[in-house]
């Protein structure tokens, strides 16, 4: 290729990008406290962490309006290390060993976190900021134990887009604080939805701090609880029970939206399926010994990117519907989020399946852009998004989750195949940027420090970049290069090397200022009940990758005597590593492909270490297996970008106050609408006094009471919070009426928290309500 020369233009927009970076990092380089101290938790013997981070500083005092001021220590943003307490004894529950089958516990708690000023998490959108809410974010737990309580096992689903290792970390060193070693790192796995509608904000990752635009200790320590709590009730709730698994198909939710890649496997491999992507749910059913219902677990391959980049609502898209219509069925007369039932529709290998069914079209002409490199004839790879089913992605959302819901109920109904078997689990920590990958008997390969090709940048069909990069890249380009190299230095040889046929736009595995940009020391985990095995990924496999992976662990297990195992992929554990794609699949470089950062032969370093688990199972040689090195846990981390201010009311009005009623009158279908003093909402992700930002209420008559009919994890609610300038916002609740609504007297109520300081005095977050006036529902 001939030597590209730059003009004049091109010169001066170098230049001035560079001096731009140079200050913006002068300025991260502020925010950041960059004496990058590092802890290492030892586990050792009986799997116990070992720590003394600091005790959170204090940001102010907590307060409510009606009553007296009193003090109340909170985190700051600043601070990210949480004091341990002593190990304390926790009551075990009864246990009686004359049962066939297993201890069952399940619990679900909150884990919304920030719904303001805060990025959400997924699409890596600048802007995509939380501005509300419209369902609530869960962690559902389910623990397993043996009847004799020898060896128990953890499952835990949370909304959230994927979980970090600095919240895994956290979340252990809690377990064992308050269990001893009866919860650790081998026998609990943290998967996360994959909702692109959570809080950021949560990670100690160069890149992904930089992405959340900071570390919010505040939603760190919210999710930190809601693991905790969840598994706090699964533990306490343990009863005996039987475990039923079912599988069958779901049909019209899913597409491929790198079929280009896919069709890089080879043609034999692809003749043995029947479609570009895993349309099996596999689902487990969880009753007690009387047969009466305890929770379900479905793992189904599917993006939860029904809500696209354009949505500013905290939400858990189409899974959390799925779990939100299943809950509400079977624990009725509770509101969402309460009630005993608990399910979980789980991540599963679902790298590049998206559940946007229309296809990708241009945007600006409407005609299909389906090619390798998702591109439009004008407008380019930024034309270029894939749609789904629904009016709008609200619509999308409720026909992807409902029939992922209605498969499910039908799944769990018809189940009939129990579970039986002892549990198992086995762990390791690996450094991923060094594993010999034995390519055949004679031949090894290696993977790679981390790297993030073009592609990267041009995000998806779900999901586009910004800076018109396309898909399926395999040259670089002078222009970013220059700039790449001003900014961050050049990227070595060896790295480049490495990642062929990727062109390399960020080296992050040459970058560790101030910490390091990417893991290096990743999870790999295993845990099985009786002919089940579940495999924690630790980031997102595409549908090929997870069929092989599934082979290859259960042909190990096979080998070695354990026969007919169902081995499921659950996604997004415990660390995140962006994509994992097949060998074939990175040659085309498209997104997924790009972002599989330990370079072309991750896939099948993984399969040798997962295989590894299986035997370590198998011959029941656990304890033989090396631990692995340990992660870092680094103390101190960039403070969000966004600072806290103190909430105003206008002249003349107090916080929750209506500024804008509903109308008197309302007809089913209809939207009922009041608008509010507000005030920003993130000052209740640090106080609990309300657990709800609204509440819908009908009055009874025969009571002479109000009855609170939806919270805001409703689906037909639907909190906005509007922004204004000087601390002054305004919220607006919405209760889209629902046809079963029922005639009658209504009210909408606010509750929120204002930040408010006095000169020379510290903040107080005071808690606050307005009520609306009552309208009427009618039906015809």
């Amino acid at each position: 290729m001939a030597k590209r020369t730059f003009s004049n233009l091109e010169t001066f927009l170098i230049f001035l990008l560079v001096m731009m970076t140079a200050i913006t990092v002068a300025l991260l380089s502020l925010l950041f406290i960059t004496s990058g101290t590092i802890e290492n938790h030892k586990d050792s013997g009986g799997h116990l962490f070992s720590t003394t981070p600091n005790p959170p500083a204090t940001q102010g005092s907590t307060v409510t309006q009606s009553s007296t001021a009193t003090q109340r220590s909170t985190a700051t943003q600043s601070s990210t290390a949480t004091q341990t307490s002593p190990v304390t004894s926790t009551p075990e529950p009864p246990l009686f060993q004359n049962f066939s089958g297993y201890y069952i516990g399940v619990g679900r708690a909150d884990c919304t976190g920030q719904v303001a000023d805060i990025n959400l998490m997924g699409y890596s959108k600048s802007g995509q900021n939380a501005q509300g809410i419209l369902t609530r974010l869960y962690s559902r737990a389910f623990i397993m134990a043996e009847p004799d309580g020898s060896n128990r096992t953890v499952f835990v689903s949370i909304d959230i887009g994927m979980v970090s290792q600095r919240l895994r970390l956290e979340v252990l060193i809690r377990l064992q604080s308050k269990y001893g070693s009866l919860y650790r790192r081998d026998n609990v796995i943290l998967s996360g939805t994959h909702t692109h509608s959570g809080p950021a904000g949560y990670f100690q990752y160069t890149v992904f701090v930089i992405a959340s635009e900071g570390f919010s200790n505040r939603t760190f320590q919210h999710m930190v609880t809601g693991i905790l709590k969840s598994i706090d009730i699964a533990h306490t709730n343990m009863k005996p029970g039987k475990i039923f698994i079912n599988k069958g198909n779901v049909d019209g939710v899913q597409i491929n939206r790198s079929p280009y890649s896919y069709l890089q496997n080879p043609q034999s491999e692809r003749a043995r399926y029947s479609s570009n992507t895993d349309k099996e749910m596999v689902v487990l059913k969880m009753v007690d010994l009387n047969g009466d219902d305890l929770g379900l677990i479905s793992w189904f391959a599917i993006h939860p990117v029904s809500m696209n980049n354009s949505n500013h609502l905290v939400n858990s898209d189409n899974v959390g519907y799925a779990s939100y219509l299943l809950e509400q069925e079977k624990n009725k007369g509770y509101l969402p989020g309460q009630g005993p039932f608990v399910a979980a529709f789980a991540s599963s290998n679902l790298g590049d399946v998206s559940p946007n069914i229309l296809g990708p079209r241009c945007i600006n002409t409407g005609e299909s852009c389906d090619n390798a490199n998702s591109t439009c004839p004008i407008g380019g790879s930024n034309m270029c998004i894939a749609k789904g089913p629904g009016q709008d992605m609200f619509d999308s959302t409720q026909i992807i989750g409902r029939a992922m819901y209605q498969r499910a109920k039908e799944l769990y109904a018809s189940a009939s195949q129990e579970v039986t078997g002892p549990l198992a689990s086995a762990h390791q920590w690996v450094d991923m940027t060094n594993v010999t990958v034995w390519l055949n008997s004679t031949h090894t390969a290696k993977t790679c420090k981390p790297a993030l090709g073009y592609s990267f940048a041009a995000g998806t069909i779900d999901g586009v970049g910004g800076l018109n990069f396309t898909q399926g890249k395999t040259e670089g380009d002078p222009f970013w290069d220059t700039i790449r190299d001003q900014i961050l230095g050049k990227p070595s040889e060896e790295i480049k090397e490495c990642h062929k046929p990727k062109p390399i736009l960020l080296h992050t595995g040459e970058l560790s200022k101030p910490h390091p940009w990417h893991p290096d020391i990743v999870d790999v985990q295993i845990i099985t009940l009786g002919s089940l095995a579940i495999t924690a990924i630790p980031g997102e496999f595409t549908t090929m990758s997870g069929r092989r992976l599934r082979e290859a662990v259960q042909a190990e297990f096979a080998s070695h005597g354990m026969q007919n195992m169902t081995v499921v992929i659950s996604g997004l554990c415990n660390v995140y590593t962006h994509y994992i794609t097949t060998y074939e699949e990175y040659q085309a470089q498209r997104y997924e492909a790009a972002s599989t950062i330990y370079g072309p032969h991750t896939l099948s370093a993984y399969i040798q270490l997962f295989r590894n688990l299986a035997k370590a199972i198998a011959t029941d040689t656990v304890a033989n297996l090396s631990r692995g090195p340990e992660p870092p846990f680094f103390q101190q981390l960039m403070v969000p970008l966004i600072s806290n201010i103190v909430d105003r009311a206008p002249i003349g009005r107090t916080f929750g106050d209506v500024l804008q009623p509903a109308k008197p009158e309302y007809r089913v279908g209809e939207v009922a609408e009041v608008i509010f003093v507000g005030a920003n909402p993130k000052n209740s992700a640090q106080n609990e006094t309300h657990q709800t930002f609204l509440t819908v209420e009908k009055y009874e008559a025969t009571s002479t009471s109000w009855q609170i009919v939806c919270n805001d994890a409703s689906w037909e609610t639907r909190f906005y919070w509007h922004k204004g300038l000087l601390g002054l916002s305004n919220a607006t609740v919405e209760w889209h009426i629902p046809d079963t609504a029922q005639p009658g007297i209504y009210r909408i109520r606010y509750f929120g928290h204002n930040r408010k300081q006095d000169i020379l005095k510290p903040a107080v977050i005071l808690s606050f309500e307005g009520t609306s006036p009552a309208f009427e529902v009618v039906t015809t």
